[in-house]
């Protein structure tokens, strides 16, 4: 199996930092641009693409700024893997971003960037910051 390697995404978003926050840290939130769709129970959230199920932990989470998912595996264990999704603002200019950090096998970066254009794409419509 190969290796995955960490990689961080930027992309700048016309959203308050509250309203991005909403879309970053719920299932209902996350349904809408995400994945298809989203369910939770307590810290445990399960992502749903078309037949495929992953599972993810809320590692760490800090309100209205960052929210991390962990990875876990069949056996409800943490794997060594994890995506972020982090608010970034401008102290000057007031200028929003959404910072990605993730993991992907290093032959699959451009795809897995690709991905997550396309993801932020629809958030963008979503929240009407296009």
């Amino acid at each position: 199996m190969e290796v995955k390697v960490k990689y961080e995404l930027e992309f700048p978003i016309n959203s308050s930092p509250q309203l991005l926050y909403q879309y970053i840290s719920t299932p209902s939130g996350l349904s809408e641009w995400f994945a298809d769709n989203v369910n939770s129970r307590g810290e445990y959230f399960t992502f749903i693409w078309d037949d495929s199920e992953e599972r993810a932990r809320i590692a760490s989470k800090k309100t209205g700024e960052k929210i991390k998912f962990r990875w876990i595996d069949i056996n409800n264990e943490d794997t060594d893997y994890f995506f972020e999704l982090r608010i970034l603002e401008d102290e000057i200019t007031k200028d929003v971003s959404l910072m990605i950090i993730d993991y992907a096998p290093e032959s699959e970066l451009d795809e897995a960037a690709l991905l997550w254009e396309n993801q932020i794409s629809d958030l963008k419509h979503v929240i009407g910051s296009v």
